[in-house]
């Protein structure tokens, strides 16, 4: 489904992001990526969708080069890939239906698009999503009035009405509180399950990582150091990914 191969990443000023990342995602797997900050998470997250660019190796989706895309094949595949962001990436002035349709823009011209000329199978689709995250009700309200956890469950409706194949959720629940969190998992976890949607997430918690994610793929210094089932990802495994033992802030369940 997605493949890495040979992937590094140095930005100008010498950092290195990324240093020869080898690994295939299977369609249908829960991936939880989990290391320090500054780690390389975001880097590798943002690198399957072409957000950030890498500058050895190539990424390949479903047999396509994404590195090498450009033009309208790059558009298409970008269509495959909804991304989920820790701040929600909404426009707050606007309805969250029309928020959710955003995620359609893939697949009609700009101009369409721009006046906001949706056909119903779309407006169909988007309110399918809503309801998919138990938030219908609120279809026709700013989203600005919606509360954090309805404002990333928007997001998630976004990607679905978008008929991804894969979600990539970049630290989706840092900004919620803990039962707010489960609750926004629970439905990253349900649409893996019932929809086979390949979903990739990066996160802080670790007692989250162990509880959601069917593999978790740790990274040191822009490097993979652990790539294993969640039954391996010992309190071992994870002071040898950060370096040092666990903290209690790293832990969802040190929150409450």
């Amino acid at each position: 489904m997605i493949e890495f191969q040979n992937v590094s990443k140095v930005y100008p000023n010498g950092t290195v992001g990324l240093k020869n990342i080898n690994f295939t995602i299977n369609k249908g797997e829960f991936i939880v990526i989990v290391g320090l900050s500054g780690a390389g998470k975001s880097t590798l997250l943002r690198s399957i969708n072409r957000l950030h660019e890498i500058t050895e190796g190539q990424i390949v989706i479903n047999g396509r080069s994404i590195t090498a895309a450009t033009g309208v094949q790059l558009r298409n595949l970008r269509r495959d890939i909804g991304m989920i962001f820790q701040n929600f990436n909404l426009v707050k002035r606007s309805s969250v239906l029309r928020n959710v349709l955003s995620g359609r823009v893939g697949y009609h011209s700009t101009l369409r698009t721009l006046l906001g000329l949706f056909p119903k199978h779309d407006i169909h689709l988007a309110l399918q999503a809503l309801e998919r995250v138990n938030i219908r009700e609120k279809a026709y309200v700013r989203a600005d009035q919606l509360s954090g956890g309805q404002q990333q469950r928007v997001s998630i409706a976004r990607a679905l009405a978008q008929e991804a194949k894969i979600i990539l959720a970049d630290e989706p629940v840092a900004s919620l509180d803990p039962l707010t969190t489960r609750q926004v998992m629970d439905d990253l976890r349900r649409i893996n399950q019932e929809l086979g949607i390949t979903t990739v997430v990066n996160l802080h918690f670790i007692d989250l990582a162990r509880e959601y994610a069917t593999r978790i793929i740790g990274l040191r210094a822009g490097q993979v150091v652990f790539d294993g089932p969640v039954s391996e990802a010992t309190d071992e495994a994870f002071s040898e990914i950060y370096g040092r033992a666990i903290k209690r802030d790293e832990l969802l369940g040190g929150q409450e």
